[in-house]
């Protein structure tokens, strides 16, 4: 371990007596999923009691309206549970951002809904690492950095949301608004690997429903007045497909439409998703996306209406990032814990924050594995481990404000 402040070593003592564990299997046993809106409720509740001993202001936000689209074509109406909102001294010199997610990608009646033990120090269970192992970090650090006299020099926000694992369609403007001015940002997602690498710079990530209409018409008697929705689709699909680019990943995901075989079907529903890894490439994604749809339209007689965007942009490692990411570095060197980063394809809030121009360390959460499988594990002894690095991390960008 290299040389900690008598204060800083003061403040990582307190974590030892935390109930981080605790914490994690009992928010760990409600159910979560992003669509169980009682159960998100019930989190959101247990997490607003245990932030709330935290000083400042909290409260629980409606997230704002979001639309999707059917099988059928139809827009509806999606609702998303509220946000957990906390303001700390809002006037102190040194403002820092931490956010997380309250949700989980297990649905209500997913079979993956219960603990065990997997092996001495290794939990498993359903959003044991993908994050509530992360929130109990989170709420860790920032009780023993509560109790140090350089907490008067910190002052933050925390955001735990409700609809991070759809893409954060309903808190995209909290985060924004909680980015505004903030030196740094950390966010709890599980480290990127099991022996706690982060992850560095990402892609971004948009996902576009196409609504195709046509017109119907008899297979038989006049196919020719007919003007065929699912074919367009497919011609669509291909289009943007054919648009991947070294750092542009494009996943056609799903075509829906079509009906007896007798009758031209008037109607289909394409959904895609784009992974643009630079600004420069996103813009050129929405402009094949622009010209497939104009060409198509044009070529197969059909209307194409598209719905949805780039939810996520593309997070690089800009010099003020990579500075952030040493400090984070050192302050593991210092607590004998080996801090790497690399690039990661996967996407989370980290995206959003860094479009707002803030330094973010999105993979401050738990070391475990196998997220978003029945196998997730989280490595017990990680909770004390990461949450003394950001302790640390912490405090000395507090230290920056003397």
């Amino acid at each position: 371990m290299g040389e900690l402040s008598s204060t800083e070593r003061d403040t990582l003592a307190q974590i030892a007596a935390e109930p981080m564990l605790a914490e994690v299997q009992s928010w760990a046993a409600i159910n979560s999923g992003s669509t169980n809106l009682d159960g998100l409720a019930q989190v959101a509740a247990a997490l607003a009691d245990a932030f709330s001993h935290l000083s400042g202001e909290l409260k629980l936000l409606d997230p704002t309206p979001v639309t999707a689209v059917e099988p059928s074509g139809a827009v509806r109406d999606i609702a998303h549970g509220r946000n957990l909102h906390l303001k700390v001294r809002p006037d102190a010199p040194m403002q820092l951002l931490f956010t997380g997610h309250m949700d989980t990608v297990y649905a209500s009646d997913h079979p993956f809904q219960h603990l065990a033990w997997i092996e001495d120090g290794v939990l498993g269970g359903p959003g044991v690492a993908d994050m509530k192992g992360g929130l109990a970090v989170m709420l860790a650090a920032l009780r023993a950095v509560e109790s140090s006299p350089l907490a008067a020099r910190l002052g933050y926000e925390v955001v735990i949301n409700s609809d991070e694992e759809v893409g954060s369609p309903g808190s995209a403007a909290l985060l924004a608004a909680a980015a505004l001015g903030k030196r740094a940002a950390l966010t709890y997602e599980p480290a990127a690997l099991p022996d706690g690498t982060l992850a560095s710079s990402r892609p971004g990530s948009g996902n576009f429903s196409f609504v195709i209409t046509g017109r119907s018409a008899h297979a038989g008697r006049n196919p020719e007045d007919g003007r065929n929705a699912v074919v367009a689709a497919a011609d669509l699909a291909l289009r943007l497909s054919s648009a991947k680019a070294p750092g542009l990943s494009v996943n056609v995901a799903k075509l829906d439409g079509g009906g007896p075989n007798n009758v031209v079907p008037d109607h289909a529903v394409l959904r895609v998703n784009l992974r643009p890894g630079t600004m420069e490439l996103q813009d050129a994604a929405q402009q094949a996306i622009d010209n497939a749809v104009q060409a198509v339209a044009a070529a197969h007689d059909v209307g194409i209406r598209a719905h949805g965007g780039f939810g996520r942009p593309p997070k690089p490692l800009t010099p003020e990032a990579e500075k952030l990411f040493q400090l984070v570095g050192q302050a593991g060197a210092d607590l004998g814990q080996p801090i790497r980063w690399q690039p990661s394809g996967g996407v989370c809030d980290g995206n959003n924050i860094a479009a707002c121009g803030v330094p973010v360390v999105d993979t401050m959460g738990v070391r475990g594995g196998k997220i978003h499988s029945m196998e997730e594990y989280l490595i017990v002894e990680s909770l004390a481990e990461r949450a003394a690095l950001s302790a640390l991390t912490i405090l000395r960008l507090a230290q920056e404000a003397a």
